[in-house]
């Protein structure tokens, strides 16, 4: 599993012309699933988001939660985090779980991260066009993949 963290002032996602979720400070997250992923990527991954200190506190240090400063997430599923780059200049896409397995679990995704920020999670839909705007702060983006954890 893999996520890109964005933190931002504001962020939404629009299908066909109509917003399906928006959020003001907080944390965008792409999600990108593969076949091999588990419950317990999901349940790390979770842990990791929820209690990422990358806001900043009184000093300007990075210190701060998005429960400390009642922070939202806006969640997009992005199966393109697994692109296969290595031959030509075409990406693959055969590590991205299909829709059968990414689905559900993206929406437990939804349900663990609503559950430990004690707020809905905002999303996208998955598999669809989406169009996501964003106003990134700082800018301050962070890539954690369940497979490579650094």
């Amino acid at each position: 599993m893999r996520a890109v963290i964005q933190r931002v002032t504001e962020a939404s996602c629009t299908v066909e012309g109509v917003v399906t979720g928006a959020i003001a400070e907080g944390f965008l997250v792409l999600l990108g699933i593969e076949d091999a992923d588990t419950q317990e990527d999901l349940d790390w991954l979770a842990q990791k988001i929820a209690g990422m200190r990358i806001f900043s506190d009184e000093n300007g240090l990075m210190n701060k939660s998005l429960t400390d400063v009642d922070g939202n997430i806006l969640l997009i599923s992005q199966f393109t985090l697994f692109a296969a780059t290595k031959k030509g200049n075409r990406p693959g896409f055969t590590r991205a779980a299909r829709p059968d397995k990414a689905i559900p679990m993206y929406e437990s995704m939804i349900s663990k991260l609503s559950s430990l920020i004690n707020k809905d999670v905002q999303t996208g839909i998955f598999g669809a066009d989406m169009k996501i705007r964003l106003l990134n702060d700082g800018p301050v983006t962070i890539t954690i993949d369940t497979k490579n954890k650094e």
